[in-house]
């Protein structure tokens, strides 16, 4: 098998495997939005919980890695197949992409857990 061919299996598997975590931190995600919502929560009191938070801050961080990890293969196989790019210059746009969600996520998951 060629490097090249290694590389794609490689982000088929780092794809599939960030899609089941994904599902479990989607799932999960849901069911404490609809806990929060049965509950009559608002922004303060979910807040108040979340603050200091280590359980909410590791699972938010989980889900900020699988989505980053999961989203630059797909996007570089978009790039490449509808709009014609080379492999390499869709793969650095996918990258790039995902290091913009950890950017994003990760400032996310602070400002909700250690504040502003």
């Amino acid at each position: 098998m060629s490097g090249d061919a290694v590389a794609q299996a490689r982000r088929w598997y780092v794809q599939r495997l960030s899609a089941m975590v994904l599902a479990l931190c989607v799932a999960a995600h849901l069911a404490l939005i609809f806990f929060a919502v049965h509950r009559g929560l608002d922004a303060a009191a979910i807040l108040g919980r979340t603050r200091g938070s280590v359980v909410f801050g590791a699972f938010y961080t989980v889900f900020v890695a699988a989505a980053a990890a999961h989203v630059p293969p797909g996007l570089m196989n978009i790039a490449v197949e509808w709009f014609g790019w080379p492999t390499r210059r869709a793969l650095w746009f996918g990258r790039a992409f995902g290091l913009l969600i950890v950017g994003a996520g990760l400032r996310a998951v602070y400002a909700v857990v250690v504040g502003p």
